[in-house]
């Protein structure tokens, strides 16, 4: 027999889950994106050997965060299409033409959330609604939590980082051009950056 018998053992006890930190409950309330210090971009595999990157300069959003609760936080971004840029004048032309985004009949993506779950640390997951062309896909991004803090101007800034995947296929974003070597000029993984700052409302 070992040194405890069956009788004098003690069940192990299931960890409680960690409570909310005072600093997270404290962010809890409606912010602005702040479009001048937040980047909304892609990058786009080009004729199979390079990547192209670009981002959208005109855009709106808002977060509600619940720190206590981060499952009943929320967030939108609408973006304006016709304001991508890539670093090339012609290219940045021909995204905004039928070929791509069609901006004169679809002028706008949009992201509207409808769930949020806590993966653990300073790491998150937010799924919704992703508009583009007309079609709405799910879309999920995993975001970290890079923050909080008082500008020099008294603004309350929350800050995250998230990334994602989509195949632009699936928003009928289809034009492409065949490479002579084999493959196509555009890959159809698109990769999603975000560098978000939001600023608390009074």
């Amino acid at each position: 027999m070992g040194i405890f018998s069956r009788k004098e053992s003690t069940p192990v006890a299931t960890p409680a889950p960690a409570a909310v930190s005072p600093g997270l409950a404290a962010l809890t309330g409606d912010y602005t994106i702040d479009p001048a210090h937040t980047t909304i971009g892609f990058v786009a595999r080009h004729a199979m050997v390079t990547n192209v990157k670009g981002a959208f300069q005109d855009f709106t959003g808002a977060l509600h965060l619940d720190g206590e609760n981060p499952a009943k936080s929320t967030a939108s971004i609408d973006v304006q299409m016709a304001s991508v840029e890539t670093g090339n004048a012609d290219r940045d032309g021909h995204l905004k033409s039928a070929d791509f985004f069609k901006t004169d009949e679809f002028p706008a993506m949009t992201f509207r959330s409808t769930r949020v779950e806590a993966l653990g640390g300073d790491d998150y997951r937010i799924t919704g609604d992703l508009s583009i062309l007309g079609v709405t896909k799910p879309l999920a991004i995993d975001l970290e939590f890079n923050g909080s803090a008082k500008d020099p101007f008294g603004n309350e800034r929350v800050g995250f980082e998230g990334r994602a995947e989509i195949l632009r296929s699936e928003w009928g974003l289809t034009w492409n051009a065949a490479l002579e070597t084999g493959g196509f000029l555009v890959s159809d993984k698109i990769k999603l950056n975000f560098d978000i700052s939001a600023i608390k409302n009074a």
